[in-house]
């Protein structure tokens, strides 16, 4: 199928595999955000649970170090709550509310740009099947010839399937990648909860420092 065909083909759809090909570049958008984003995220988040784990002390310069070789990111937060001088004198239950509230607070910050995902793969088909029933007007108005109007409504027919098969297309990748990265999305947050409690175990580790 040439070039000239496919432009062809979207002219008489209605303009409907032109807005697919703009939700498929959006879910693509979306789909490469967001991985790298939270591949990011977790690459930190393992990072920030060895260095609980290996270290004696956090201070506020082991923080500064952390921050200085890595992007700010959420689980960040976690960690500055954690020798926050201000939360010193906090017990381990307060100090549980001030982690879980930092926690509440970037928590958003993963998902963001998701709906728009989740609105291309329940919208694609629906588009699909609209252009498909423009592509059957199209192909069904030429009846009036006789000679060749049943040769031209079957090739009409199977042109303007393209648009369910590419709705389809375009919803079978989006759900892939979707749940893809909400299961990435709950071991990021299953870090960040695992940190809180490193963090509330080893809470005079935090606390002993001097600033």
């Amino acid at each position: 199928m040439s070039f000239v065909h496919l432009f062809k083909l979207a002219n008489e759809s209605g303009g409907t595999l032109y807005l697919m090909l703009f939700l498929l570049l959006l879910a693509l958008t979306v789909i490469i955000e967001r991985s790298r984003y939270l591949a990011n995220m977790y690459r930190v988040g393992e990072k920030a649970i060895e260095l609980c784990r290996s270290k004696k002390v956090i201070n506020k310069n082991t923080i500064k170090e952390f921050h200085q070789s890595h992007n700010e990111v959420p689980v960040l937060r976690l960690l500055e709550v954690a020798i926050d001088g201000e939360h010193d004198h906090l017990n381990q239950e307060e100090l549980s509310g001030s982690l879980e509230e930092a926690l509440m607070h970037e928590v958003p910050k993963l998902d963001r740009s998701l709906w728009l995902l989740d609105t291309v793969i329940t919208l694609a088909p629906l588009l699909g099947l609209f252009g498909t029933i423009i592509g059957m007007f199209n192909a069904f108005s030429v009846l009036a010839d006789i000679q060749g109007g049943i040769t031209q409504v079957t090739g009409g027919i199977a042109e303007a399937l393209i648009a369910t098969a590419s709705g389809l297309v375009i919803a079978m990748i989006g759900i892939f990648f979707f749940n893809s990265l909400n299961t990435r999305i709950r071991e990021v947050v299953h870090q960040m909860e695992t940190l809180k409690v490193m963090i509330l175990n080893r809470q005079q580790l935090f606390q002993s420092v001097s600033y």
